[in-house]
């Protein structure tokens, strides 16, 4: 029921005239005022509820460049607005990379400091394309709150629910700000339902719209019960006015909504309602705040960047009820204490652990992104990274804005800046010499999609090289290896514009010309029956020989589970040493890196040992390897094996009048819909396909919709092929064993 509360308050919001012409009140107006956090001589913040570390995350095209963009604006971080696709060719600030001014779109996440209202909030706006996730997850790992924006018209869309879900992982707070009020269609009652239902979010709006699309002219907060107007050429002066009289009664009705539900959070609200008594601003506001800090509620806000309304209300929230450095429990495990779990505090005192959540290798070095926990970073200093127990200097510390960087002599908890001088990877943790803790790394999927490249002339071939390496090392889902068969570099991503991405970055950055082959699809094998195994690797070649013999059996599991390999040891008795389990083990999962069937990696398998046999002076670690290795794949043939291929997930948003042909054009690639929403007069339609059957789709889905649509598409799960596709793939690939050159069929 409280859904349903909440949303009607939205439906009967009309445009409404101001009332009291244009008067104005300075007292709320905050653009480029001198708020800068006081910091001590060293760089320090004398308080750490002073800092927010925040990320701008949401579905592609929702608004999350634009709004970073005014949020720079209106904190006097920069002094012009740039539009994305601006016509000058100058692109938004956080969009510094060259591919992204030309095509509009973030590809790399960006930092930047700003400050509003004697706050210091550390931003990081992330890209909204699944090629490109990996960027969402590393930043979310790192930060202590987000907001998730939303667009008015498109509401929750499939990237929402993929932010959403990296969110709960992380356990990140998050405020929903809805964007786009100025697009015809807005509809923020419905987007506020869609949190609760596609979701399962608790959303509490705060605001009350004037207006919407075309008329859309500013909010009543619900807290102060007032009006705000954006005035000037940016919206830069805020105006504060009682609420139009044609909106009061749904304003009061939204309020008791709200206050309705912020006391199910708040036993002290609860009283003072109980009691009849009107909560003060300050009770309310520790209401919302406590209970978006544990997660149980999320404050929605609305505005639309583009047309700079809104926004300031977004930056007062963020500073009031998103957490600080100090607000979130950091946990770490003790490497000299059997992995331990050891709680961090944001004590600048205290012991240094950080963590390095983005790698870029730069002409000039490595320039490492990194999350100050506890303690303070020293220009100079010297650290453990945990997984080598390395020490390694600090050559420099940057404080980061986009693509320009500050040089500063410390780093305190709570601040997010780029350091030079270590080698590293993604997801390390930095400790003092003193200490041994990792921190959790970041989740980061496997790849689906790959591609052959080769150089286009022998002089390619070194700066080819030199730009794989950098990228594998910059971007842990995109993965490069040599095949032997094909004599072909293959490349690895999450999808096609994700590689296309970095084969222009090869020609642009690294002068590489490369040429392409077909995409081939990520296919994996598993085994279908439960099968015994008992095989013996014996050889004798004069003096010490090998020996090795193992029992057990092989059994399917689903791979969906979470778990591609289980091992299980059931030997008894000594049959096989102790110090060669592990060798078993190895030679296991050695051999599901290629199966029989096409070559590709085994998944869902869990391999029990149950006996064996060795011999004192023949039998060795490498012994039992080779043999486990035979032994597997002599059970994975007799398993009867199937191949998995990938299925994505799938949402089009496309014109009425096209539905009929997007979804028979789905049906032919072997794909099926989920469900149908109508929104307007467009349709948003979900459905699975294999990905095998998706390359080239934006062509041909602008071809069908005379360009009017547009789709999204991320990974959904591993499932079997169908008999006929699995026999021309294997087929293919006996042939390309043979030494035919044919590719891998794609449909």
């Amino acid at each position: 029921m409280r859904a349903v509360r909440i949303a009607f308050v939205w439906i009967s919001v009309q445009k409404v005239d101001r009332p009291g012409g244009d008067r104005r009140t300075g007292g709320d107006n905050k653009i480029m005022a001198s708020n800068e956090v006081h910091r001590t001589q060293d760089g320090g913040v004398s308080d750490l509820s002073n800092i927010r570390n925040i990320g701008i995350s949401a579905h592609i095209d929702s608004g999350k460049t634009t709004l970073t963009e005014r949020i720079l604006f209106y904190t006097g971080r920069i002094h012009r607005i740039q539009e994305i696709k601006a016509k000058d060719g100058g692109g938004a600030t956080m969009d510094f990379m060259e591919l992204e001014k030309e095509r509009g779109i973030t590809i790399t996440s960006a930092a930047t400091t700003v400050a509003w209202d004697h706050r210091e909030i550390n931003i990081i706006d992330t890209p909204g394309h699944v090629d490109f996730t990996v960027e969402v997850e590393r930043s979310l790992r790192v930060l202590d709150g987000a907001v998730l924006v939303l667009c008015a018209v498109g509401g929750v869309q499939s990237q929402s629910i993929t932010v959403d879900r990296q969110m709960r992982r992380y356990r990140v707070p998050r405020i929903a700000f809805i964007n786009k009020m100025d697009r015809i269609g807005a509809d923020p009652g419905q987007v506020v339902s869609e949190l609760e239902t596609k979701l399962g979010l608790v959303a509490v709006p705060m605001q009350v719209p004037i207006g919407a699309g075309e008329d859309f002219e500013g909010v009543v907060d619900l807290i102060t019960m007032q009006a705000f107007y954006y005035d000037g050429p940016k919206g830069e002066t805020v105006r504060v006015e009682d609420i139009p009289a044609a909106l009061v009664e749904d304003a009061d009705r939204a309020r008791h909504g709200m206050l309705d539900t912020l006391s199910l959070y708040d036993d002290a609200l609860m009283e003072v309602l109980l009691e009849g008594e009107d909560p003060t601003h300050d009770q309310i506001h520790h209401a919302v705040r406590q209970a978006t800090l544990s997660r149980e509620i999320v404050p929605v806000l609305v505005g639309t960047a583009f047309k700079n309304k809104g926004v300031q209300s977004l930056l007062d929230a963020i500073t009031q009820y998103l957490p600080s450095p100090i607000d979130r429990m950091a946990y770490a495990c003790d490497n000299d204490n059997d992995g331990a779990e050891v709680t961090l505090s944001a004590d600048t005192e205290g012991p240094l652990v950080a963590m390095a959540f983005k790698i870029c290798d730069e002409p000039f070095g490595q320039v490492t992104y990194a999350r100050v926990y506890q303690g303070r970073m020293k220009r100079g200093g010297r650290y453990t990274i945990s997984r080598t127990g390395k020490q390694q200097r600090i050559g420099r510390i940057y404080r980061i804005h986009a693509d320009k960087r500050d040089d500063v002599e410390y780093a305190y908890a709570g601040d997010i800046v780029a350091v030079m001088g270590i080698d590293c990877v993604s997801g390390d943790t930095l400790c003092d010499p003193s200490i041994n803790l990792s921190l959790e790394s970041m989740h980061c999927p496997d790849p689906v999609i790959s591609i052959a490249i080769q150089p286009e002339r022998n002089e390619d071939r070194e700066a080819m090289s030199k730009a794989l390496n950098r990228f594998v090392k910059e971007d842990p889902t995109f993965h490069a290896h040599f095949d032997e068969a094909i004599s072909q570099t293959i490349i690895s991503g999450m999808g096609e514009l994700h590689l296309e991405v970095y084969v222009e970055r090869m020609r642009r950055e690294y002068k590489a010309n490369v040429t392409i082959g077909l995409p081939r699809v990520q296919y994996r094998e598993s085994p279908s029956n439960e099968t015994p195994f008992n095989y013996k690797h014996k050889k004798q070649t004069g003096g010490s020989g090998q020996y090795a013999h193992v029992v057990g059996k092989l059994v399917p599991i689903d791979p969906e589970d979470g778990e591609d390999y289980v091992f299980e040891n059931n030997v008894t008795g000594g049959r096989i040493p102790t110090e060669y389990i592990s060798s078993v083990d190895k030679g296991f999962q050695m051999a599901r890196a290629n199966g029989p069937l096409a070559g590709y990696e085994v998944v869902g398998t869990k391999m029990v040992l149950e006996d064996g046999s060795s011999h004192a002076v023949d039998s060795s670690d490498m012994a039992f390897q080779v043999c486990a290795r035979s032994a597997f794949r002599q059970a994975m043939r007799e398993s009867k094996p199937a191949l998995l291929e990938p299925i994505m997930k799938l949402e089009i948003e496309v014109p009425t009048a096209f539905q009929g042909s997007v979804v028979g054009d789905l049906s032919s690639r072997r794909g099926f819909v989920t469900a149908t929403d109508m929104k307007t007069n467009v349709v948003i339609i979900t459905g699975e396909v294999p990905l095998a059957n998706m390359f080239g789709y934006s062509t041909d889905l602008r071809s069908m919709t005379q360009g009017q649509a547009t789709f999204s598409m991320e990974f959904s799960a591993y499932r079997r092929c169908p008999k006929t596709i699995q026999e021309e793939i294997v087929e293919a690939a006996r042939e390309k064993e043979a030494g035919n050159k044919k590719p891998t069929p794609t449909k």
